[in-house]
């Protein structure tokens, strides 16, 4: 989270926000890399899913994937992370990258196992 500038806005179980500067993330051609959009996306959704798993649990990444709709090449990027699904032993997201202008950047969905720790 460091390395990358991420900072949390919200967390809870249903619901995770943050964002993520562009500078600093881009790929050679300068647009905001999607890998790092994807690693906003597992952190929120993962950050969330452990939150619902509890401290007597442990919530790992099962599953990821991601569709990028638009390049961004400045400012920041803004996720939402929803939960789906709150089950006994997975946990699911949906989380919306948008930029600053509101325009989703991306759209990508997160699948977290529940373990016993």
């Amino acid at each position: 989270m460091e390395r990358l500038g991420i900072q949390l806005t919200h967390v809870a179980p249903e619901r995770a926000t943050g964002s993520m500067p562009v500078e600093g993330n881009t790929q050679p051609a300068g647009l905001l890399h999607g890998g790092a959009s994807v690693t906003l996306a597992e952190t929120l959704g993962s950050i969330a899913a452990q939150l619902h798993a509890g401290t007597d649990r442990a919530a790992v990444g099962l599953e990821v994937n991601a569709t990028h709709h638009r390049g961004v090449r400045s400012g920041s990027v803004h996720g939402v992370a929803t939960a789906l699904h709150l089950g006994r032993t997975t946990a699911a997201y949906e989380i919306v990258v948008t930029d600053d202008d509101g325009r989703r950047v991306c759209t990508a969905r997160l699948t977290c196992m529940i373990l016993a720790a």
